[in-house]
């Protein structure tokens, strides 16, 4: 079988303290999973069902251990915003799977950054249509190295947290996820089957702000250190 053009290499996430690379299938993302950030956006969770949006799997921008991404500000938005988010990536497949069984289904943590063209999103929101170009954009997504949970345990609680040019704009802790990794998984699996390679973004706490050119967003999960990205 011969394809008509060369199919793209996989998208390959650091693994800490290794060689080794974490080959990106899917993109969840889960959205107001903190009560204080759904409430800035507008809503009162009330613990309503969780639910879920999709990034590309090349919209994830590696970032090395130590590194700088340098992150060009996207086309077509005057309000670009931050959101710090704990991910968890899938390491072990299933369906419907259970709560008490989800963590087993988790190889690891990384810190990642949802990027949003806000005035997007929130123009398609308004006009009742999907949010893509508001959250689905090229690299809008960048995630630092992956943290094998066999080395760092599961995230049930940790300072979640984000400067701008060195200014505290989020700071959050895990323990206040309204549904958390276990419990994503589990609803998540329920309407995909998750496959090793799965990358899950698990929300976001309050404090998304914008950013320009030239601003410095440190992002950072404790347990699995900080990143640095340039705005250019």
């Amino acid at each position: 079988m011969a394809f008509i053009f060369p199919p793209e290499a996989p998208v390959g996430v650091p693994v800490i303290g290794t060689s080794d690379r974490f080959a990106v299938r899917r993109v969840y993302c889960v959205g107001r999973n903190y009560v204080a950030h759904a409430r800035e956006m507008g809503f009162d969770p009330d613990r309503e069902p969780p639910f879920f949006f999709c990034k590309p799997a090349d919209a994830i921008v590696p970032i090395d251990s130590g590194g700088t991404l340098e992150l060009a500000y996207p086309s077509q938005t005057q309000n670009y915003h931050y959101e710090a988010e704990l991910v968890a990536v899938i390491g072990k497949g299933g369906s419907d799977i259970a709560v008490e069984h989800a963590l087993d289904h988790v190889w690891g943590y990384a810190v990642g950054l949802d990027m949003t063209r806000r005035d997007l999103q929130m123009k398609m929101r308004e006009m009742g249509r999907p949010w893509e170009i508001g959250k689905a954009f090229d690299r809008s997504a960048p995630l630092g190295p992956i943290h094998p949970a066999s080395a760092v345990g599961h995230l049930n609680s940790g300072a979640v947290w984000l400067t701008v040019n060195g200014v505290t704009k989020q700071k959050s802790d895990v323990s206040y996820l309204i549904w958390s990794v276990a419990e994503t998984v589990a609803d998540l699996s329920k309407y995909f089957g998750l496959e090793p390679g799965d990358v899950i973004y698990t929300g976001t706490p309050e404090g998304v702000g914008a950013v320009k050119a030239g601003d410095v967003i440190a992002v950072g999960v404790e347990r699995l250190g900080e990143l640095k990205v340039l705005v250019v």
